[in-house]
């Protein structure tokens, strides 16, 4: 289950991969809804933006520290790097692995997840550069959800092996049309993995997919407010691709009510 809630005075979603329907806060429940492969060479890209852009290999180690706790406004924006890899895994929550859901990725911002069911997300070595963002005041695990920062128009890949148990459009914030799916993995059977914010959606129900081969979406999709990772990333703001472990067995405790 997905669920919402409100920052900085404006609402916002948190599932989990490494998640449908949306509830509380000011969003709607959703009606409907590996091994590691080897990298591809590194190619630049230019950014048209006054932040440089350059290109780098996948890091090795887990080195990116938490972003200090300075404020969105004074906070400078980075110089915008991407990473060129072949979805290869960058967390892993108990027996599940989570693979970029992008072959070219700038970053990937963890968070508190609204969910009460959502699992820590373990950075792994393979992961590019992460950092775990400021508390959105919840008392749910720092981690429970990533939101993953991708080239834009990228084609979307399944981020887990396992089967298709909903797919769909949903009302975002109470008014935006936005798509996700939910997938029961082949690690871990009963738990759910979440992918929110993609456009094209290419999946549906009982389908079975491959963490990194199958198609999940054409791309993901440009947001139309401003979201908690741009405060991180290079500018202009790319868009990103929540996703979120959850096990739905444990309960949600009540929220306030959604959107009439």
């Amino acid at each position: 289950m997905l669920a919402a809630g409100c920052w900085r005075g404006r609402p916002f979603v948190a599932t989990v991969v490494v998640g449908a329907v949306l509830v509380g806060g000011c969003a709607h429940r959703a009606t409907s809804a590996s091994d590691l492969a080897e990298r591809a060479p590194i190619t630049t890209t230019t950014s048209t933006t006054p932040a440089p852009t350059t290109t780098t290999t996948a890091p090795t180690t887990t080195t990116a520290p938490p972003p200090s706790s300075t404020t969105s406004t004074t906070r400078p924006h980075p110089a915008r790097v991407v990473v060129a890899q072949r979805w290869v895994p960058f967390a892993s929550t108990g027996p599940v692995v989570l693979h970029h859901p992008s072959d070219r990725v700038e970053a990937i911002g963890f968070h508190q997840s609204a969910r009460d069911g959502a699992q820590e997300q373990a950075p792994l070595a393979s992961a590019v550069t992460w950092f775990t963002m400021e508390s959105r005041d919840r008392d749910t695990t720092a981690r429970g959800a990533a939101d993953i920062v991708v080239e834009p128009g990228r084609e979307i890949r399944a981020p887990v092996t396992g089967r298709v148990i909903r797919a769909g459009t949903y009302t975002l914030y109470c008014d935006h049309v936005d798509q996700f799916a939910v997938i029961e993995p082949d690690a871990r059977p009963g738990w759910e993995v979440k992918i929110l914010h993609i456009e094209g959606l290419a999946l549906s129900k009982g389908q079975r997919v491959e963490a990194g081969v199958t198609r999940v979406a054409a791309h993901a999709r440009v947001l139309p407010f401003p979201s908690q990772v741009e405060d991180y990333t290079g500018l202009p703001a790319w868009p990103h691709v929540h996703v979120e472990v959850v096990d739905p067995t444990v309960p949600d405790r009540p929220t306030e009510p959604g959107c009439s």
